[in-house]
């Protein structure tokens, strides 16, 4: 089962050129926990681009169409938990008319270094529920990935679940919010340049 934008019958007229979706949980316990960094980079995109995310029932997600350069440009955030993401990504994507190749998903990710920032196409999920959930509902890993770094959980991946529930030190919290402009920086590239030479640019950015 793929989508294409023909399938996007929900949508009435012109479909977005991307569906931007930062990930992380709702409510006010888990705002600014690593696991919602995604959620926030969407927050600083909106913020840039005049958009006032709006709470949608029927997607479960708050969300608003902005542009960026000429791109007609969706952000998302659901309102799910992280492991039922895709209940929201799967409608959004219906709602807005894009295709995998067109969604961009922003995540937490434990194998990356704490502020370190990697884009992706497709590939393995590394064990992201969020992403796992999208996968599940969408039936599909081909879509661009901006990938965070909030690093490993000391004491090892069964400390993982409290490790992405913490909220930042005050210095790290410093770090992780120059990094989430940059991710905000990368998604406009990506939307402006398409996703590969984006990739060029950021995967190889020396960030010292």
């Amino acid at each position: 089962m793929g989508f294409r934008r023909s399938d996007a019958r929900e949508r009435v007229g012109t479909p977005a050129d991307w569906l931007v979706v930062g990930l992380g949980n709702p409510g006010d316990e888990y705002a600014k926990t690593r696991h919602n960094v995604g959620a926030d980079t969407i927050e600083v995109l909106a913020a840039r681009h005049g958009g006032r995310l709006r709470k949608q029932t029927k997607e479960r997600a708050f969300t608003d169409e902005v542009r960026i350069g000429s791109a007609r440009v969706a952000l998302a955030i659901p309102m799910t938990y992280m492991n039922e993401s895709g209940m929201a990504v799967s409608p959004l994507m219906r709602r807005f008319g894009v295709d995998p190749a067109h969604l961009i998903v922003v995540h937490d990710e434990l194998d990356l270094e704490p502020a370190a920032l990697k884009l992706k196409i497709g590939g393995g999920l590394a064990g992201h529920n969020g992403l796992r959930s999208i996968d599940q509902h969408i039936k599909s890993k081909d879509f661009v990935r901006v990938r965070i770094g909030i690093g490993k959980p000391p004491g090892g991946k069964e400390r993982g679940v409290d490790h992405v529930l913490k909220r930042f030190s005050k210095r790290d919290r410093e770090a992780m919010d120059v990094t989430i402009n940059l991710a905000a920086d990368a998604v406009e590239a990506i939307t402006a340049e398409g996703a590969e030479a984006a990739m060029n640019r950021y995967n190889t950015r020396d960030r010292g």
